[in-house]
């Protein structure tokens, strides 16, 4: 009897390809979707949550040949997803909803109803790889594809999560796996690319969140390093560390968001670059993967288009402290920081505080903030 496999299968190319493959494989696959989100905006397609992309997973396994289930996730993804992300806003922090839903949401899915329909393993269409540590541990690696890698979302896997996923197009290079949909005729191989986030297909956060945040936006004060009021502003949710555009403001020098103060709602803005740069991030509760000993040198992500930087990585009680070789651009909270030891995943999380790399200068550039 072949060995069942269920697969997250979200109606979009790599998804459907993953599954073609584990058929060809000869697993007893089994296709599952995940009913998130049902509020895109007008006219734009989320190319995640869309209804349109539940029926184009469920065209696709009845192409293969196999059983496809819908999943109603909707009110979790609301408490878990879409309430932190407006929260993070509100608060000034920029969030990362996308590893937050895997680790909090889609993975458990998988994982649990995997079990119930009497499979061991699961699979989906990321670009990642599992790899086995010494001692025999499963660890989420990066991808072939540097362009498409995935790794970044996947940090906050559990083992037993990791211990029972395949990912069938860890070593592919997306422009293949487009090609190979065209050759099978799936449904949907000529889909265009995801480039926002799922819930705000159009980009427009700041919009997304004013709509959903009810009473506690509250305006403020926009302000140079001096203090000097630049106006004013309708909420710290329109702002993002490093923003440049769309500030309101004309001060007859490009400038761009340095600083955030919730308490005060006051947004602090600079022309130099150095107010940008963080020597320290602390990360509250990390996930760590495997028998990692601490201190460790990594290389470490704070962003999931970040390129990487060398970093020593000590972990006190609940807190992983991160100290940059050089000082990083735009670390914000909210956000998540990956730490590598080459291409493998050693640990990761929120990033809760940020501590620049010019504290000397006082207040001018702030403290530590939560």
């Amino acid at each position: 009897m072949a060995e069942r496999i269920v697969i997250g299968m979200s109606g979009g190319v790599d998804s459907s390809v993953a599954a073609a493959r584990l058929v060809d494989q000869g697993f007893d696959v089994v296709g599952l979707t995940l009913h998130l989100w049902d509020e895109p905006s007008p006219g734009l397609h989320s190319r995640c949550c869309a209804p349109e992309d539940i029926r184009d997973a469920k065209r696709v396994a009845d192409q293969l040949g196999i059983p496809h289930y819908t999943i109603d996730r909707r009110e979790l993804f609301a408490r878990e997803v879409v309430g932190p992300f407006v929260a993070a806003y509100v608060e000034g922090h920029t969030p990362s909803p996308c590893s937050h839903c895997n680790a909090a949401i889609k993975m458990p899915a998988l994982y649990r109803l995997a079990r119930l329909m009497g499979a061991r393993r699961i699979a989906t269409g990321h670009y990642a790889r599992v790899v086995r540590d010494a001692h025999g541990v499963p660890r989420i690696a990066r991808g072939r594809d540097p362009a498409k890698d995935q790794s970044y979302f996947l940090y906050g896997l559990r083992p037993a999560e990791r211990e029972a996923l395949l990912l069938p197009l860890g070593d592919c290079l997306k422009a293949d796996v487009r090609r190979e949909a065209l050759e099978r005729r799936l449904v949907g191989s000529s889909k265009g690319e995801s480039q926002d986030l799922c819930i705000v297909p159009d980009g427009d956060y700041a919009s997304f969140v004013q709509a959903r945040a009810g009473g506690s936006l509250r305006p403020g004060k926009i302000v140079d390093r001096h203090g000097r009021v630049l106006g004013e502003h309708a909420g710290i949710h329109r702002f993002t560390i490093g923003q440049r555009k769309g500030l309101g403001i004309a001060v007859g020098k490009p400038v761009f968001v340095a600083r955030i103060d919730p308490p005060s709602a006051t947004v602090v803005v600079d022309d130099d670059e150095q107010a940008l740069l963080a020597s320290r991030v602390l990360v509250e509760r990390p996930m760590v993967c495997g028998d990692v000993r601490f201190p460790l040198h990594a290389t470490v992500q704070i962003r999931y288009r970040h390129a990487g930087a060398p970093a020593r990585l000590t972990l006190e009680g609940a807190v992983l402290q991160i100290d940059f070789d050089a000082p990083v651009r735009a670390a914000s909270p909210g956000q998540v920081a990956v730490a590598y030891d080459g291409d493998v995943v050693v640990a990761g999380g929120l990033i809760g505080r940020v501590q620049p790399d010019h504290c000397e200068q006082g207040d001018r550039d702030g403290n530590m903030r939560a």
